[in-house]
């Protein structure tokens, strides 16, 4: 459930609990609303402003001042604060305002940062509000659920949250989840008829629907009671709060490296101190020095950089239409092994048009500027058009995309389904189910007909019809449902050549990879008991939805970057079989539902390795492919879009939901909501998952190398007879740039040319992993080296200025190898340009160096002195070393 941040009005302090006492008309007289037309978009505006919006209140964000706060009260930061109260009550005033600058400094820059990714992370919650279908002005139409006011006509239907408390209106098989209310796990049966004339418990007013719980089944209609803080849910919101949020896996793990990397630096702080204490330094400088290495030799800044690019990367996957609802998802994108896609909507436009009749064994391309020309025909449209929850207004269809499609081929037959719903009203139903594959409604025949259908029923049906049922679905499942077929324009028994002649013309449609629809009706004088039994089957709908263009190119990348793509889908093996093909998804295999309902586990285990398109399957085969892909190793992102797709949504390693056709439930089970519902988008995903990945490793690797030098340096020079190289401001500063600035700026480093052309990294992976450990020590151990020629020659040449040189080859060994850790390709190949933001870290810090040498006030602060062209030239000579040192590595590799 998602809590929403809200100001609350206090208008309605109090729930009116009676609603469920009152008879429908009372309740919306009560609330001021139409039963029929709902409320006027006007009254909806002004029931908005004086209510508030409909969300609960929630925990906020971190404030500015918690953020400013953690800023200074980190472990290490308090560290430093110590230090620089020890140097003023020493009478160090000048140590002592260094290192509160360089504190208040660096507590600025992660302020900034972090300030950003946390606005960032609040916009993506915003848009992961549901949308609702309400009706006002007399018309059906979509808002967020955060615009549902009191007196609003909403529609429910399966998969739905209930946006708001309130009185049902009208109940066709409808069942409610209110486990998030009541605590009681079965679904609960809803009758809108239903008044109590006594008091009853929350879970046994069958008449109410509440705030937060899902619709399982059935369709219907409620008016809304009461919104936002106001609902039951809303007394209890406070305690559905977190207070604190998860950190990820991957902060875990850094943190606690970040701990045993504490530990070490400790330990050798204190052995630096020692030795300097037995060389005679002065005891206030080692304390500073060994407070100094301990924190320039931990990236402590490295859980901020992960919630950083974590955050600003579900930034950057938004553009691309992916919005991401669980931070820890982007770490995991860039480990997944296998997708496993639908195919209509995803893989497709999701642009289903009715193409095709074939009626009595004849097939009609449909076209426009057709009129209807035969009775089969006729009675085909009105079947799809009747058997239909989808809503078309003013040529906009609202629904399913599948049932919009047959709305629309009816409208353009001049079938008007708004029409033919008063002519004909429903009076029953048994609504679609993903085990039966089809729908079944029963209507009251009305006269008169819209003159297109008129003189065709009159002629197709007995005159004493006065109930209809109809149904449509896939082919096999409606075949057990007939046992008549419409033909010749007459109703004939359905023989066995007749079923061959009817497998034959869907399989012929299939082939083109049209999606095909069976449809059947039976006319009656009365309501019969079982709705789907001796129907006559009318004949077939192929309904076309074109491969999305971009996805052959997307699936493409996929194989390349070592990501299987699975195709899965409900329709017919031969449509399934043609799509895959058409988008060159390759698999040794296709399995239906039925191949899998009888494989054992063991089997299916070695099947799923080999099979890349999978037809005819449920929801439950979903979850049953997904177990199996993880038993044999694999990462699997998994898409869905229907109520009972939610377990395996959630079994996923990442679940995907459509954010167009996906229903409720299904989003709150994802990780993930496609915007867009287009396949191309989930490989974007991983794109930038992986990206941001690689970027915390070149983090890591970069802050690590240079500490680990730094660190040979002060430890050795005393073995080397040197006094200690660098004085405890100086190592702060070193900090400050590089693993603020420079370090920084590598998170925002673009995709590099082979991140969509390696395997997917293993999720438990060391960050040390593939080589960067032996990466750290050995740049390490040269930065290292070179520090210490620098410091022993010009130290054993009585040179005043050699602390200073040691200082500035530091600094620009750190710039120069902020630039040779960006990619595995080399710097000369990817260019400067292609991360502005480490050009302009670059040169800030170079200028910021030249200014800690040059100026006067700093020179005091810094203990430098000023250097000779000569001196500077040699110092950014040396300080590339490291970098030609990288770049050799990586022409080695190519």
């Amino acid at each position: 459930m998602n809590l929403r941040s809200a100001h609350f009005s206090p208008q309605r302090s109090t729930i009116v609990s009676h609603w469920y006492q009152l008879e429908v008309a009372v309740a919306a007289q009560q609330v001021n609303t139409h039963l029929e037309d709902g409320l006027t978009t006007e009254a909806a505006n002004q029931r908005l402003l004086r209510d508030g919006p409909n969300e609960l209140v929630t925990a906020e964000g971190k404030s500015p001042w918690q953020l400013l706060w953690e800023q200074f009260s980190a472990p290490l930061v308090i560290m430093l604060i110590v230090a620089a109260v020890v140097s003023w009550l020493v009478g160090a005033f000048r140590d002592a305002i260094a290192i509160l600058a360089i504190v208040i400094f660096n507590a600025t820059l992660g302020f900034r940062q972090e300030r950003k990714a946390e606005q960032a992370l609040a916009a993506l919650k915003k848009l992961a509000v549901p949308t609702v279908r309400v009706r006002r002005n007399g018309q059906v139409q979509e808002c967020s659920m955060t615009s549902v006011v009191r007196g609003d006509l909403v529609l429910l239907e399966a998969g739905n949250v209930v946006p708001a408390d309130g009185r049902l209106v009208e109940t066709v098989n409808l069942q409610v989840q209110e486990a998030a209310l009541t605590g009681e796990s079965a679904p609960v049966d809803k009758q809108a008829t239903v008044v109590f004339e006594k008091e009853q418990p929350l879970g046994d007013r069958c008449n109410m629907v509440y705030h937060s719980t899902t619709i399982t089944r059935g369709r219907g209609t409620f008016v809304v009671t009461e919104t936002g803080m106001g609902t039951e849910i809303g007394h209890i919101a406070r305690m559905l709060q977190s207070v604190e949020g998860e950190a990820t896996p991957l902060q875990k793990r850094l943190a606690q490296l970040g701990k045993a990397l504490g530990a070490g630096a400790i330990a050798i702080s204190l052995v630096i101190a020692a030795m300097g204490l037995l060389q005679g330094e002065p005891l206030r400088q080692m304390l500073l020095t060994a407070v100094s290495v301990s924190v320039a030799a931990v990236p402590e800044g490295l859980p901020a950089v992960v919630t950083i690019a974590l955050a600003l990367g579900a930034e950057r996957m938004l553009k691309r239409n992916a919005l991401i609802r669980h931070l820890p998802a982007v770490e995991t994108l860039g480990s997944v092994t296998t997708i496993c896609s639908d195919k209509t909507g995803t893989l497709t436009e999701n642009r289903m048009a009715v193409t095709v009749l074939d009626v009595a064994g004849q097939q009609i391309e449909l076209s426009d500027d057709m009129a209807i020309g035969n009775r089969a025909m006729s009675l085909l449209l009105l079947s799809g058009a009747l058997c239909n929850d989808a809503s078309l207004d003013n040529n906009h269809a609202i629904g399913d995309p599948t049932e919009t499609a047959l709305v629309t081929a009816a409208a353009q037959m001049g079938l008007p389904k708004r029409k033919l719903d008063q002519l004909w009203p429903r009076i029953d139903e048994v609504p679609f189910d993903s085990e039966r594959k089809r729908m079944t409604t029963c209507h009251r025949c009305q006269q008169p007909l819209p003159e297109a259908l008129q003189q065709n029923w009159q002629q197709s049906v007995p005159a004493d019809t006065h109930v209809v049922v109809f149904s449509k679905g896939a082919l096999h499942s409606m075949m057990t449902t007939v046992d008549r077929v419409w033909t010749d324009n007459q109703i004939q028994v359905l023989t066995d050549e007749l079923r061959q002649r009817i497998f034959l013309a869907h399989d012929r449609l299939a082939n083109q990879g049209l999606r095909v629809l069976g449809l059947a009706f039976r006319p009656l004088s009365a309501q019969p008991d079982c709705l789907e039994e001796k129907l006559v089957f009318l004949g077939m709908m192929g309904l076309m939805d074109p491969a999305r263009p971009e996805v052959k190119e997307a699936i493409g990348l996929c194989q390349t970057a070592g990501i299987q793509v699975v195709m899965i889908t409900g329709d017919h093996p031969l449509t399934a079989q043609h799509i895959a093909q058409d988008l060159r998804i390759s698999g040794d295999t296709l399995l239906t539902g039925q191949d899998l309902s009888l494989m054992p586990v063991e089997q299916l285990e070695t099947a799923v390795t080999k099979t890349a398109v999978y037809a005819r399957v449920t929801p439950e085969d979903k979850l049953r492919i997904v177990q199996a892909l993880q038993r044999q190793g694999h990462i699997v992102a998994m898409t869905g879009d229907g109520v009972n797709d939610a377990p395996a949504l959630k079994q996923a390693d990442i679940g995907v939901a459509m954010g167009i056709t996906g229903t409720d439930v299904a989003k709150e089970a994802a990780d993930i909501v496609l915007q867009d519902d287009n396949f191309a988008s989930i490989v974007a995903a991983v794109r930038e998952g992986r990206v941001i990945y690689e970027n915390i490793r070149k983090f890591i690797k970069y802050t690590s190398a240079g500490n680990v030098g730094q660190l040979w340096l002060l430890l050795l020079a005393p073995f080397l007879g040197m006094p200690i190289p660098l004085v405890p401001i100086q190592i702060l500063w070193i900090n400050l740039i590089a693993d603020g600035l420079l370090a920084l700026a590598l998170s925002f480093e673009p995709a590099g040319r082979q991140v969509m052309e390696q395997p997917p990294h293993r999720p438990n992976e060391s960050v040390f992993g593939r080589g960067m450990g032996v990466d750290i020590l050995w740049i390490g151990v040269l930065l290292g080296i070179v520090l210490l020629l620098v410091a022993n020659g010009y130290w054993r040449n009585d040179d005043p200025s050699w602390q200073t040189m040691v200082f500035t080859t530091l600094a620009f060994s750190r710039i120069a190898l902020s630039e040779a850790v960006r990619s595995s390709d080399s710097l000369f190949q990817i260019g400067l340009l292609s991360n502005v933001k480490l050009l302009g870290a670059v040169l800030l810090t170079f200028g910021l160096q030249l200014m800690v040498i040059y100026v006067p006030v700093c020179q005091i602060l810094f203990s430098t002195v000023a250097l000779s062209g000569q001196q500077i030239a040699i110092a950014i000579l040396l300080g590339t070393i490291s970098f030609w040192a990288v770049e050799l590595k990586k022409l080695l590799a190519r």
